[in-house]
């Protein structure tokens, strides 16, 4: 696959006001996918839905939002050992199951429970409203930034599977040697910045408060167009 536009287009760092902000900057980088039949916006919930209305906006395309919860390992579940997408997708780190001596059936357990937690979740938003189909389309993921990209590794991985053409990573910020991970598995990684001393998604935030369910609702009963 041939690099990706998008993930060099910034060097310098640049900071947001807040999410909001962040998400119409990231429009412009996007601007080539305005007005372009086919397209569907999934900001990853819940501090990507900010984000991802901006862009659905400025984009004049229809915007949904798309679920992962992480794996966290037993009785030390602050670390991940993989994650869990809307439709099923998973991503299991290997080395961190290996090296702790997780079970196949802890696995299971974990897989059971963050299911549960999920499609409770995916039903408080949407109401019973079937997630946007993603088939033949061109889906751009969205959310607040990257870290080590798990997250949205899973999501591109559910939804590559769920039939969609072609599959844009956008994150207002993350390190460039995740991006370069992430444009082997997406058709397009666009980051709008990628301070060369990365910490955390929030040093380019002013305000980087924890999204609340009910913005997410908010967001998603606010029309895009």
């Amino acid at each position: 696959m041939n690099p990706p536009s998008g993930f060099l287009r910034r060097t310098s760092t640049r900071t947001f006001r807040d999410r909001r902000e962040a998400g119409r900057a990231l429009a412009d980088e996007l601007a080539s996918y305005r007005d372009k039949e086919g397209v569907l916006v999934l900001g990853l919930a819940r501090g990507g839905v900010p984000v991802a209305w901006e862009v659905a906006a400025a984009l004049h395309a229809p915007m949904d939002v798309f679920l992962v919860r992480k794996l966290g390992v037993p009785r030390w579940s602050e670390l991940a050992m993989g994650a869990l997408a809307s439709g099923g997708g998973v991503v299991m780190n290997d080395n961190v199951i290996s090296s702790l001596h997780i079970t196949d059936e802890e696995v299971r357990e974990v897989i059971a429970s963050e299911t549960a937690e999920l499609t409770r979740r995916e039903q408080a938003y949407r109401g019973g409203r079937p997630i946007a189909d993603p088939r033949g389309k061109t889906v751009i993921l969205v959310d607040d930034g990257i870290a080590t990209g798990a997250s949205i590794l899973a999501a591109v991985r559910a939804v590559r599977a769920a039939g969609a053409e072609s599959i844009v990573v956008a994150v207002p910020v993350g390190p460039e040697s995740t991006c370069r991970e992430l444009a082997k598995e997406a058709d397009d990684v666009v980051c709008a910045t990628m301070p060369p001393g990365f910490e955390a998604v929030g040093q380019v935030y002013a305000d980087f408060h924890q999204v609340s369910d009910d913005e997410v609702r908010e967001l998603l009963g606010t029309p895009t167009g």
